[in-house]
């Protein structure tokens, strides 16, 4: 008769329904385990659009398209003509992205701390994300990437570092890592789920669930004036006037590192440069 494998070593149990709450918590106790190992105290996070690209690649992909050209009328190649010349437009921000969290990682590199701070996270693949994980990786400092696996989307980008790099199932705990570090956000131009993540934060932020008050930018600010206008959500009193106040705005790396180094030196506690009272992790409220 074989042996009988231990609960927490049968597969077949681990994965089904009645393991839920084991798999949830995995996902709350291994990565807590790993930043505490690591000395992570806190991070500043990226958001931004997975489709961003390289300038590099933005522009070989458009002289690869320009070389194939086209004889007679086709709309099919006008229409990816077009497109290709927006992603050389749009891969501004990915450059943008990368040079800030350069600037950002070596300025937090000199700040005298036994733990590592304002570490720059992503949701760890392509675009936004990446630019924001290679740049911290060039500066040379540590660089987090929370990924979650879907069956459609690309894996993790090759610059996030060695044990930071994260796999989650679920997005809320997903979600859940990215407050619970997070000492400012960057969200730079996106989709839905950049907006989702954005206005995730700013509720936890507006109903006082965080316990430390988190800086947001949005950084491209011709975007996001089209895109949202916040304005409206006080004038017609769903939102309290000073809720506007909870976000910045800034168009170059310069003026969002300013941002950033400013709020992180004077809303922290403890301040930066000084040792964190304990290591690891800020709390959250409740």
């Amino acid at each position: 008769m074989s042996q009988q494998p231990l609960a927490y070593q049968d597969q077949g149990f681990l994965e089904s329904d009645e393991a839920r709450p084991i798999r949830i918590l995995a996902e709350y106790l291994e990565p807590l385990q790993r930043f505490k190992d690591q000395k992570i105290q806190d991070t500043v996070v990226f958001f931004g659009s997975a489709r961003v690209d390289s300038r590099a690649r933005a522009l070989r992909a458009l002289a690869t398209l320009r070389a194939r050209g086209v004889t007679g009328a086709d709309e099919h190649y006008e229409a990816e003509l077009s497109r290709s010349r927006k992603a050389v437009e749009w891969a501004r921000f990915y450059e943008e992205a990368r040079e800030l969290a350069h600037m950002l990682t070596s300025w937090t590199m000199s700040l005298p701390s036994e733990n590592h701070r304002f570490v720059v996270a992503s949701g760890g693949g392509p675009g936004i994300m990446e630019a924001a994980n290679r740049g911290a990786r060039e500066a040379g400092g540590k660089t987090i990437g929370l990924n979650i696996r879907l069956p459609f989307e690309q894996g993790a980008n090759p610059f996030i570092t060695d044990g930071l790099h994260f796999e989650f199932h679920y997005f809320f705990m997903r979600k859940f890592w990215f407050a619970y570090l997070a000492k400012a956000l960057v969200i730079f131009p996106g989709g839905f789920g950049t907006c989702d993540e954005l206005f995730e934060i700013l509720t936890l932020v507006q109903t006082d669930k965080l316990s430390k008050r988190i800086g947001v930018i949005l950084y491209g600010r011709e975007f996001w004036d089209e895109v949202i206008d916040f304005k409206p959500f006080a004038e017609w009193g769903a939102i309290a006037e000073q809720d506007i106040d909870l976000i910045r705005f800034a168009d170059t790396p310069l003026e969002a590192f300013e941002q950033l180094r400013t709020h992180l030196t004077s809303h922290l506690d403890p301040p930066a440069g000084r040792e964190a009272s304990a290591p690891g992790i800020a709390r959250t409220r409740g």
